[in-house]
């Protein structure tokens, strides 16, 4: 008989037949999977062969959030990554050779505009902010070592809402990408790549974690595509953790019903904020009074106006950080897109990485203020924010 240590581990490493399914996808907590020859191992890792072989390359848990995100989006398939950020970083990375240029909007997100003008500049990688709400500026501003246009589906944080179906167009005159961050808006609300995106990057700690319980990302495309980001991962190490998977697999099956609750909130604080004394204006996509109303009610589901809006208060700085300390049922934190109501100031928090100069072309103001609008009650919130604004 094998001796007791041999015994434990080979014990404890059965895998039970489960006659019946479960209802949610396992959680496959294993680094690595057995194979049945060098062969096998070597079609696994070259992806020649369906299976998983090192949970670097791929995983089954990955696997079965891949193919969900892949189906809601309108894609061929997906890869999902240990951030947001990773995801960007392959996104950008998969499609970039030195000497390119990016497109990308004045208002960014502070992480998005940091790989575009530390790290990938320091590999010959330029970017160009311009207005990508101004079709002609885009235009005019396409050179012959453009090679991708970045977009927001909602600009964070300003909430700027860009012409994709437009902008997919130019892109295509000019033979550029164009990559779409979805993050705001969802695949629930909007489905870039349907309007011409050749990529569409998440954060999943957002909207479709929705609890603020994980930090995972994804790509996601073409087959073709989305393979040249899975290798930035694969060699990068951004590979997700298989329990982050599983938690963003539960978060798509409320998915639905936490973006109707958002956005109906959303508008009724903005409705209710609107005009206020010390505010000099709200910002959010399902007012009337949005710059960009028309292109929210063709590119977002039913018209809704997401969960994110923007809060420019008299005052400057001061005001926005006053306006933080006041707070008393919504929470002074970053990120967004969770069940609990999250303010923050980008000047000095998620665009901290801007100049003054470029955080004023960007539409940031110092007194700003950015609210991710959770599932409390309408009337707390309304009462909460408003009071911190007076």
């Amino acid at each position: 008989m094998p001796g007791f240590s041999t015994r434990a581990i080979h014990a404890a490493s059965r895998i039970p037949v489960a006659p019946q399914p479960p209802l949610n996808v396992p959680i496959y907590q294993s680094a690595t999977f057995e194979v049945g020859s060098a062969e096998e191992l070597a079609e696994l890792l070259e992806f020649r062969r369906p299976g998983h072989s090192y949970s670097r390359y791929s995983n089954p848990t990955h696997a079965a959030l891949e193919s969900a995100l892949a189906e809601l989006e309108g894609g061929e398939a997906a890869i999902v990554t240990a951030s947001g950020m990773a995801a960007i970083h392959a996104a950008l990375a998969s499609m970039l050779s030195p000497g390119d240029e990016v497109l990308a909007p004045l208002a960014l997100y502070g992480g998005t505009y940091a790989i575009l003008t530390g790290l990938l500049a320091r590999f010959g990688v330029t970017a160009r902010f311009v207005a990508l709400t101004d079709l002609d500026s885009v235009r005019s501003a396409i050179g012959d070592r453009t090679r991708l246009i970045w977009a927001e589906t909602i600009a964070n944080p300003t909430t700027e809402v860009p012409d994709l179906a437009a902008l997919s167009t130019i892109a295509g005159a000019h033979d550029i990408s164009l990559v779409v961050d979805n993050t705001f808006a969802t695949p629930y609300l909007a489905n870039p790549l349907t309007l011409g995106a050749d990529l569409v990057v998440h954060s999943l700690t957002k909207y479709i974690g929705g609890h603020s319980d994980l930090v995972a990302g994804a790509v996601i495309g073409s087959a073709q595509r989305v393979a040249a980001a899975r290798r930035v991962v694969i060699d990068a190490g951004g590979n997700a953790q298989p329990l982050e998977a599983f938690l963003a697999l539960r978060g798509l099956k409320t998915l639905a019903i936490r973006m109707e609750s958002h956005a109906a909130t959303a508008l009724a604080v903005a409705l209710a904020l609107e005009g206020r004394p010390g505010i000099r204006r709200v910002l959010y996509p399902g007012l009337e009074s949005h710059p960009q109303r028309d292109v929210a009610r063709r590119e977002l589901r039913d018209g809704l106006g997401g969960g994110m809006l923007a809060i420019d208060l008299d005052g400057g700085r001061a005001a926005g950080e006053r306006f933080l300390s006041r707070l008393r049922i919504a929470v002074h934190a970053t990120s967004l897109g969770s069940a609990e109501t999250l303010c923050s100031h980008p000047a000095s928090s998620s665009h901290r990485q801007l100049s003054e100069a470029e955080l004023g072309a960007a539409g940031l103001t110092p007194g700003l203020v950015r609210v991710s609008i959770g599932l409390e009650d309408a009337a707390d919130l309304i009462d909460d924010l408003g009071a911190a604004a007076g």
